[in-house]
C-alpha cells in the first residue's frame, strides 16, 4: 500500500512537471531581463502625431554619440532637420514630375544629410511648433504642402516660375518657424553651422547596412523602400553578419539606428516586448514564448511579398537576456515615457531582429574588421 502511494505520488508530480504539453513557456514566470550591455543615452522623447520617427531615432543616436565621445548631454532639435527635409523632398518631387515619394516618412540618412548641409540647433531654439498646439501634428501641414505640389505638377500651364519654392518655404516657416540665422546658447553665440561644428561629429563615419538576397553580398544598392526617397545606397550583408555587426557595435559602446517592421502581431510596445511566436502563443506579452527560427529565405520572402515593410525607426541602446537565455535588443522608442512599463523602451528578441530589420545605421568603427574589409570600408 505504501509503495502504491509512493508510486502514485511520483506519477502525480511527473504529470505536473511534464504531463501537459500545452503548458509550455507561456506558463513560466513573467519576463525577467538581465542586462548584458546598457549604453548611456539621452531622455526618451515623443514624436506625437507626426511621421518623423526617422528623425527622432537618428537625433537620439547622435545625442548618444556625443555622450559616447565625452560631451555633455544635448537636446537637439528634430524639427529643424524635419523642416529642411520637407524642403528638399519638395524639390525632388517636382524634379521627378511627381514620381518620387513625398510624405512624412524618411530614413536615418535624411537627418545626417540635412545636418551636414544646414547645421543643427538645440531643441529650445527651434521646437517647430508655430501652429497653435503643444504637440507635433503634421497631418494638416503635409496636406497643405501635398496639395500645393500636386497643383504644380498636374495643373500648371507653361514653365514653372522661379517663385514656387519660395512660396513653399513660406508654408514651412508658417507652420514650423523660420530657421534661425544666429542664436544664443549657454552664453555663446552660434549659427546652425558653427553649433554643428562644435559638436565635432564626422558625418562620413555613419554607414547604413541591410541584408537582402536580390542584390549581391557586400555591394551597395538603392534600397527599394518608399521612404528612401533620396535614393541613398545601403551596404548588403548576409543576415548572420548583419546581426554580428549589431552585437559587436553595442558591445563596443556604439548605439544603432534601427529601421524595420513593427506591424506584426509579435510587436507589443505597451508590454515592452517584440517577439516572433512559434504557433499559437497568446500570452507572449506576459511570458517568454517559443519563437520561430528565422532564415535568410524567410526574411527575403516577407520582404518580397511586402509582409515586412519599413514601418518605423527606433534606436538600439543595449542588450539583455531573459531567464531562458534569449537575447533581446534594448530599443528606445519615440512614443514618450508613459507609453509602456519600461519608460518608453522595449526589448526586441533576436528572432524579431532577424526577421524584421529592414536596415540599420552604425558608426563605421563599430563594424568588425573582417566585415568592414569585405565592404571596402
Amino acid at each position: 500500500m505504501k509503495n502504491w502511494i509512493k508510486i502514485a505520488s511520483i506519477t502525480f508530480v511527473l504529470t505536473l512537471l511534464i504531463g501537459n504539453p500545452a503548458r509550455s513557456q507561456e506558463d513560466n514566470q513573467t519576463y525577467e531581463f538581465t542586462d548584458v550591455v546598457r549604453l548611456e543615452t539621452s531622455p526618451v522623447k515623443d514624436q506625437q502625431s507626426s511621421g518623423t520617427c526617422w528623425c527622432f531615432a537618428t537625433v537620439s543616436f547622435l545625442e548618444t554619440e556625443l555622450l559616447r565621445k565625452g560631451q555633455p548631454e544635448h537636446d537637439l532639435s528634430e524639427m529643424y532637420l524635419v523642416r529642411h527635409t520637407y524642403m528638399q523632398k519638395a524639390k525632388d518631387y517636382v524634379r521627378f514630375h511627381g514620381h518620387n515619394n513625398f510624405n512624412q516618412g524618411g530614413q536615418a540618412h535624411d537627418a545626417i544629410t540635412e545636418l551636414e548641409q544646414h547645421g543643427i540647433v538645440p531643441e529650445k531654439v527651434y521646437p517647430g511648433l508655430e501652429y497653435g498646439t503643444e504637440e507635433h501634428r503634421h497631418g494638416e501641414v503635409v496636406s497643405v504642402m501635398s496639395g500645393y505640389l500636386e497643383s504644380l505638377i498636374e495643373k500648371r500651364r507653361g514653365p514653372l516660375t522661379t517663385a514656387w519654392d519660395d512660396a513653399f518655404a513660406q508654408t514651412l516657416d508658417t507652420y514650423f518657424g523660420e530657421a534661425p540665422e544666429k542664436f544664443e546658447y549657454k552664453g555663446e553665440t552660434y549659427t546652425p553651422a558653427t553649433f554643428a561644428e562644435s559638436l565635432d561629429l564626422d558625418y562620413e563615419d555613419y554607414v547604413e547596412l541591410t541584408s537582402f538576397t536580390h542584390h549581391p553580398w557586400y555591394s551597395a544598392f538603392d534600397l527599394e523602400v518608399p521612404d528612401n526617397w533620396a535614393h541613398k545606397k545601403y551596404h548588403n550583408l548576409p543576415l548572420n553578419e548583419l546581426v554580428e555587426v549589431m552585437d559587436h557595435s553595442l558591445q563596443q559602446g556604439y548605439s544603432i539606428v534601427w529601421d524595420g517592421d513593427v506591424s506584426s502581431e509579435g510587436f507589443s510596445h505597451g508590454s515592452g516586448v517584440a517577439v516572433v511566436p512559434a504557433g499559437e502563443h497568446s500570452h507572449f506579452k506576459e511570458h517568454p514564448a517559443d519563437e520561430m527560427k528565422i532564415t535568410q529565405e524567410l526574411r527575403q520572402k516577407q520582404f518580397n511579398n511586402q509582409t515586412m515593410t519599413d514601418d518605423h525607426l527606433m534606436h538600439l541602446t543595449g542588450l539583455v537576456e531573459d531567464q531562458n537565455g534569449t537575447r533581446y535588443y534594448v530599443t528606445k522608442n519615440s512614443w514618450d515615457t508613459d507609453s509602456n512599463a519600461f519608460d518608453g523602451f522595449l526589448n526586441m528578441s533576436e528572432p524579431y531582429i532577424r526577421l524584421n530589420t529592414v536596415a540599420i545605421m552604425v558608426h563605421k568603427d563599430a563594424i568588425p574588421e573582417d566585415i568592414a574589409e569585405k565592404l571596402g570600408l
